[in-house]
């Protein structure tokens, strides 16, 4: 048989490839196609008989390069060709099938193939329906099992997967996407001071004002719902790119506006192109980080996500009250949101292990010309009716299914409403309470700044004691373990309402450092409850942990569009102290909620046909 246009190895006439070896992990090819071309990663790749050296390497294998600049277990890999053109290939590889590690990602990579991927397998016609095959050819033979020819990753140590990167290489990835979702949160409370300004410019009410922030948040609840199963579709860089990008070109669009009209529908977009890093970033951060620091990532994350919103309004304070105006607490951010999109366009490789796997599939087809290898994400057809209902529809589907992710969620939720209900609360008790000038009103959020940096700091702590027990249970995450600081953030939550609304209510007899103070408790109460919670949800789920973290999102930032605008009502009707009595309430009456997940939650997971365990 002729050699087919698959073999024509760039420009050198090749008879059909065979692959020689000289391990047992791959045999002798018998005939053309009777092989296996299923290669390991641990490989230097590039290494290329004379004539080919000089080639430029294909994109996959520089990250493949990259990755091998930590090395990650004893690796013996050559790819060349004899005198005969033929295809030489011998390895030590890594691959135990009874180790835990390995047998998860095989189990995920199964598990999110059937349920991830939205498309649907491709089918077998009778001949009769199909036309002919052309220049009086009769149909080839069916090719071998797919199966031996669909990549996997090799072992614990396989370089390809994110997990064994160099750790400079994570940490850049890890900041680059801290940064990010820095930016987007950040852009939620800057305007918050700016209420106040175009409320008198355009001549609108408060509460019509504040829907610049609620319409914000709003997007946030929106995004998720599409980007978090993209991200599980097409891997986490290109939704992180195009979100970051046109969020900076909205925010730039809101500081150009000169109505209200546009500013809403400007902020509202902005919100939801940004969303994509609060449901992307974490479920990257769960690729590139096992067991053991996948929580100190999430940790950084979750930070981003409550500091952000606490630093912001401060700036935001003096920009307004400046020279600069209103406009530029808009272009300041729309600055930084292009830097950012600069950041992750040149740092970030995808992290997704499946589509590094597709990938790696490109990388072997171009290499071998074995035209049949393939990546399981590539094994079916693209059905739109499938990406609506088994992708886009996922994120709520588990929201309303699953009882751990919605009840989890609706305590973050709450707790992330109060978040921005604070926004307006602060400047009710500091500014019309205690007569401070407005900018200098914004100074007390410094008292959560830092109670949410304790807050940090406290989950971390328990981040050793996590680890033992994760290695006990033989390197299976334990996901109940995380809730532990869930439960004592709780506690400190409500302490901290009931302190800073019962003593910020009579200042006239109390000085504003003691309501500032609260600010310490109620500030590791929130990071600690939403940083354990998360850490919770994503090791609950895992290989769906962007679709989790996208219903969390879509859920909290429910919360947080509709809190603001009651707020102002709510404490001056009721008076500071008895709306934060019934804040107070509703936060004791949750405490008991992970108590009962720490308890109870193994056995519903068991139940659910989403997480892995």
């Amino acid at each position: 048989m002729a050699p087919s246009g698959n073999h024509q190895k760039r420009g050198m006439d090749l008879e059909p490839t065979t692959i020689t070896a000289e391990t047992s992990g791959l045999h002798t090819a018998n005939s053309e196609y009777d092989t296996n071309p299923y290669f390991t990663d641990n490989a230097d790749l590039g290494e290329r008989a004379d004539g080919l050296s000089n080639l430029p390497p294909p994109p996959a294998l520089k990250r493949y390069q990259t990755a091998r600049s930590e090395p990650a277990g004893a690796v013996n890999h050559e790819l060349k060709y004899d005198a005969n053109n033929t295809l030489q290939h011998s390895r030590r590889s890594t691959f135990n099938p009874n180790d835990p590690v390995t047998l998860e990602r095989l189990q995920s990579a199964r598990s999110i193939h059937s349920e991830t991927v939205a498309y649907r397998p491709c089918g077998k016609k009778e001949l009769g329906l199909l036309p002919p095959f052309g220049a009086g050819k009769d149909y080839p033979p069916e090719p071998p099992d797919i199966e031996d020819y669909t990549v996997e990753f090799d072992g614990a140590d396989d370089p390809w997967h994110p997990q064994n990167w160099a750790l400079s290489k994570k940490l850049t990835v890890m900041a680059v996407l801290g940064y990010a979702t820095l930016v987007v949160v950040w852009g939620s409370s800057i305007f918050s001071p700016a209420v106040v300004v175009i409320r008198e410019v355009f001549q609108i009410g408060t509460v019509t004002a504040i829907l610049t922030i609620s319409l914000y948040v709003a997007g946030f609840a929106a995004g998720p719902l599409i980007w978090g199963p993209l991200s599980e579709v097409y891997g986490r860089r290109p939704p992180t790119l195009l979100s970051t990008f046109v969020c900076a070109v909205f925010q730039m669009a809101v500081g150009r506006s000169e109505d209200i009209a546009s500013i809403m529908i400007c902020r509202f977009f902005a919100g939801f192109f940004g969303a994509s890093c609060l449901a992307v970033v974490p479920a990257a951060f769960s690729d590139i980080f096992g067991n053991k620091t996948r929580g100190t990532a999430i940790a950084i994350f979750a930070t981003c996500v409550f500091v952000g919103p606490i630093i912001a309004p401060v700036v935001g304070g003096f920009i307004v009250t400046s020279d600069l105006g209103w406009r530029w607490t808009e272009y300041l951010t729309s600055i930084m949101g292009f830097a950012s999109f600069a950041l992750v366009l040149i740092f970030m490789d995808e992290t997704y292990p499946p589509q590094i796997l597709v990938e790696k599939a490109q990388f072997l087809r171009r290499e071998t010309g074995i035209w049949c290898i393939r990546a399981r994400q590539e094994q079916s057809n693209f059905d739109l009716s499938e990406l609506l209902e088994h992708n886009i529809a996922r994120p709520l589907k588990m929201l309303f299914t699953e009882l751990i992710l919605f009840l989890i969620s609706l305590y973050t939720a709450f707790i992330y409403g109060i978040l921005y209900l604070l926004l307006q609360a602060y400047p009710i008790i500091f500014n019309q309470g205690y007569g401070m000038a407005f900018q200098v009103s914004q100074l007390p959020y410094l008292g959560l700044a830092v109670g949410e940096i304790l807050g940090g700091a406290m989950v971390l702590a328990f981040e050793p004691m996590t680890f033992r027990r994760i290695v006990a249970n033989g390197g299976r995450p334990i996901p109940e373990i995380r809730l532990i600081p869930t439960m004592i953030g709780g506690v400190l939550f409500t302490i901290g309402m009931f302190w800073l609304t019962w003593t910020g209510a009579y200042h006239m007899h109390v000085h504003w450092i003691v309501p500032t103070i609260s600010g310490i408790f109620t500030g590791m109460g929130l990071i600690s409850i939403f940083l354990s919670s998360l850490n919770y949800i994503v090791e609950s789920y895992l290989m769906f942990a962007a679709s989790a973290v996208a219903a969390n999102t879509f859920l909290r930032s429910g919360f947080g569009a509709g809190f603001p605008l009651f707020a102002n009502a709510m404490f001056h009707n009721l008076g500071v102290q008895w709306a934060g009595t019934l804040i107070g309430c509703i936060a004791l009456s949750l405490v008991p909620l992970p108590v009962l997940f720490y308890v109870y939650g193994r056995r519903l997971r068991k139940l659910s046909k989403y997480a892995p365990t």
